[in-house]
């Protein structure tokens, strides 16, 4: 006879347990012989050890909140005028080594001054950046973030 060709159901029955002695699970049926898992309306919670403190109650608890939003990219005000007269969007600005990724939120944040005329194309800009931008005779316009094009997609356009 082999493994494959026994004839076995799926589905085993239940176990009767306290049925007599000759059932095989008479008398304790499994419980054991005395203590707090012998007797009947037997409670413990999953975490209880044995009196010990539990692992639960010892490990500390993650308080607070934890926001899973991306914080924006930020681009100081000083570092556009590099851009002298160009456009400053997120991929520029990755290219400069400005930001890590051209695909997450930008915001420029005022530090230091702005000198040159530049076209800042990014999805946010305090209130004295968008100011000092217009001063230098540039503009600001707000834009959404660029999604990233997935490498299928991109096999597909090579192909």
């Amino acid at each position: 006879m082999k493994y494959n060709e026994l004839q076995v159901s799926a589905n085993k029955g239940k176990k009767r347990v306290g049925r007599g002695i000759s059932a095989g699970q008479g008398k304790t049926a499994g419980r054991g012989t005395k203590g707090q898992g012998a007797r009947t309306g037997k409670k413990l919670r999953a975490s209880f050890q044995g009196g010990q403190r539990a692992l639960v109650q010892a490990v500390p608890k993650a308080r607070g909140f934890k926001s899973l939003r991306t914080p924006a990219q930020v681009v100081y005000l000083d570092h556009l005028n590099a851009f002298k007269g160009k456009v400053a969007d997120n991929f520029t600005l990755f290219e400069a080594g400005l930001i890590a990724t051209p695909f997450h939120t930008v915001k420029v944040i005022s530090r230091g001054e702005l000198n040159e005329k530049v076209t800042l194309n990014v999805q946010a800009a305090s209130k004295s950046v968008q100011e000092a931008v217009q001063k230098a005779g540039g503009t600001f316009n707000k834009t959404e973030t660029p999604l990233q094009k997935s490498t299928k997609e991109a096999e597909k356009a090579d192909k």
